[in-house]
């Protein structure tokens, strides 16, 4: 295989929750250019219908719109159902779909909020993966791709229960490989801030002085700067990476 082969995904089937906007729009993007067919999942449809019928024009692949609730149990089985009756398998899975809502303060936290924010982050991205890669794994195997966040490692005081489900995500990650190997491999990308849709609600000149201190790039990271790490993970390019977590997030400055 020649080096660009690598990337090559024709004829893969690749599934990207949260998919019709943000960094998941970018990768059902780069997956279709680089041949495969894709599942759009998100909440709203119409946005979902919108992105597919972009892929067929622009690139002449397949392309399944799915509404899907990732923090609920049941909508994931028929999400996995809905992907598996159309396309008879899933090569490629990202659990991209997150939900990051900011509070005041700690003592302000609704249990309704923390839960809703475990379930999308945490539980969903579980139970979608225990599907997909048991079916994987009875098939032809696959690539799994979590996403989580710098918040994992780090969290600031706003984002305390995102932060711990995406731990749980980086957890999760590793427990997933060792469950599923050697046919299906599980790896997670660990974006920093990006400057998708949930940056407009940033106060943005803040934004830009906390990057001059504290990111070595010194800005936030546009959408299409994902695909690279999202191309790596779910192509042959990364055959002998599994349980591994790939930092993307313009670096950060240490003292």
């Amino acid at each position: 295989m020649t080096e660009s082969g690598l990337f090559d995904l024709t004829g893969k089937v690749a599934l990207v929750t949260g998919g019709s906007r943000g960094l998941g729009r970018e990768m059902v993007r780069a997956f279709a250019r680089a041949g495969a067919n894709v599942v759009i999942a998100s909440r709203k449809l119409d946005a979902c219908q919108e992105l597919a019928d972009e892929i067929r024009s622009t690139t002449g692949r397949e392309a399944l719109a799915v509404a899907c609730h990732v923090g609920e149990w049941d909508q994931l089985e028929q999400l996995s159902n809905a992907a598996y009756e159309r396309f008879g398998k899933v090569d490629v899975l990202v659990n991209n779909a997150g939900l990051s809502p900011i509070y005041d303060r700690v003592g302000d936290v609704t249990e309704a909020l923390y839960d809703k924010v475990l379930d999308v982050n945490l539980k969903g991205p579980f139970r979608l993966t225990a599907l997909v890669a048991t079916r994987m794994a009875a098939g032809d195997g696959g690539s799994i791709i979590f996403v989580s966040s710098t918040a994992s490692q780090s969290p600031g005081a706003n984002t305390i229960p995102y932060g711990a489900a995406k731990a749980g995500v980086n957890n999760m990650t590793v427990g997933f490989a060792r469950a599923f190997a050697p046919k299906v491999r599980v790896n997670c990308i660990v974006p920093g801030p990006f400057l998708t849709d949930i940056s407009k609600a940033w106060d943005m000149e803040a934004f830009k002085q906390t990057a001059r201190r504290g990111i070595l790039l010194q800005r936030g990271g546009e959408a299409q700067e994902i695909v690279g790490a999202a191309l790596y993970f779910a192509s042959a390019a990364s055959s002998f990476t599994t349980g591994s977590h790939l930092v993307v997030s313009g670096g950060t400055a240490g003292g």
